[in-house]
């Protein structure tokens, strides 16, 4: 009903907004609006809706498919960071300098390069004047970035909550209409269960009512054992009983439904997507855990709010303490992974 209401309330604004949007995405369509091509491939990774699809894990399994074969670079916008302009990661970097999705993909990945820009073109053509240029860009959530023409344009949407069920903000939680779908080389419905009947699949498929040149494909996410936040040696004790749960990501409820998995007590503190916890937050957490009776319990979360835990304050308030992250992969289903592979190996 809260739902129905926000979104009558707010229509006017949506139409508004909504309107605007389209005009802008006519002046790119007419050419009044510039997009710039580039000599190297360009891979573009968004969404529709605010955030929440998955896009982290996508630009992760795109770096494991391409790296092996060509130099590539990822290029985000660096959400939340303190700096501006045009920055690349280095091994001093933090999150206040990239952001925490960037400065994830630079851990992980250190033979990539992460660089950050608002101007995804300035940042393109930075990163092409390096002595050792990149063969291929992965664009992060760069879908209605229209100023660069991707070569490949991947749409993500959540499998819980699909685009075309949802509206334009602030009534609904979408960028743009949903007919800026069309823009898409491939949609990849995201988080769908591991088992995802072919009926279900096919309702979907209606559902999105996809152009014939557009790939369909489901993925689905692959939680991996918990790594211990300060000692990567140090294993989750196989009988847990709580679990402080620490989010801040845009859905956290597949993350609450894995860790229900391992605990009987699940303790859920949750903040929005890229929060920056404060020091008395954490502290508060802290206070809580300790006061806890339970003998076997643990502290856990994302591997996204991970890169902002492991600075400080919070380092020296956590070391001593059983903090765990988990990591996290997509895969797709079955035969989905290879048309998907194959689509990106073709650009």
């Amino acid at each position: 009903m809260k739902k129905l209401i926000k979104m009558v309330f707010f229509l006017p604004l949506s139409v508004v907004y909504g309107l605007l949007i389209v005009i802008r995405n006519k002046l790119f369509d007419w050419g009044i609006l510039r997009e710039k091509k580039f000599p190297v491939p360009i891979i573009s990774v968004g969404n529709l809706s605010m955030g929440g699809t998955g896009k982290t894990p996508q630009v992760e399994y795109l770096i494991r498919l391409l790296k092996e074969r060509k130099r590539v670079a990822v290029l985000s916008r660096g959400y939340k960071r303190k700096t501006r302009g045009f920055r690349e990661a280095t091994p001093d970097s933090s999150y206040l300098d990239i952001g925490d999705e960037p400065m994830q993909y630079a851990t992980k990945y250190p033979d990539v390069t992460v660089a950050v820009c608002a101007k995804r073109a300035k940042g393109i053509t930075k990163l092409l004047a390096k002595p050792e240029p990149p063969e291929v860009i992965i664009l992060d959530d760069a879908f209605q970035h229209r100023y660069v023409k991707p070569s490949l344009n991947i749409l993500l949407t959540d499998y819980y909550h699909l685009y075309v069920e949802d509206f334009i903000l602030p009534s609904g939680s979408l960028r743009e209409f949903r007919r800026g779908a069309k823009r898409a080389d491939i949609v990849v419905v995201t988080k769908t269960n591991p088992v995802l009947p072919f009926v279900e699949r096919q309702i979907i498929q209606e559902k999105l009512h996809l152009q014939p040149h557009q790939q369909l494909c489901f993925s689905y996410i692959n939680y991996l054992e918990p790594v211990s936040m300060y000692d990567p040696q140090q294993m989750l004790p196989k009988h847990v009983t709580t679990i402080f749960m620490i989010a801040g990501i845009a859905n956290s409820y597949p993350f609450e439904r894995y860790l229900q998995g391992y605990c009987i007590d699940l303790r859920r503190f949750i903040f929005s997507d890229h929060h920056r916890f404060t020091e008395k937050e954490i502290v508060k957490i802290i206070e809580k855990f300790n006061r806890h009776l339970s003998k076997n319990k643990v502290i856990v979360t994302t591997e996204k709010d991970a890169q902002r835990l492991k600075t400080e304050p919070f380092c020296s308030l956590l070391r001593n303490l059983p903090v765990y992250y988990v990591p996290i992969q997509v895969a797709f289903h079955e035969e989905k992974e290879r048309s998907f592979d194959s689509s990106v190996g073709a650009i």
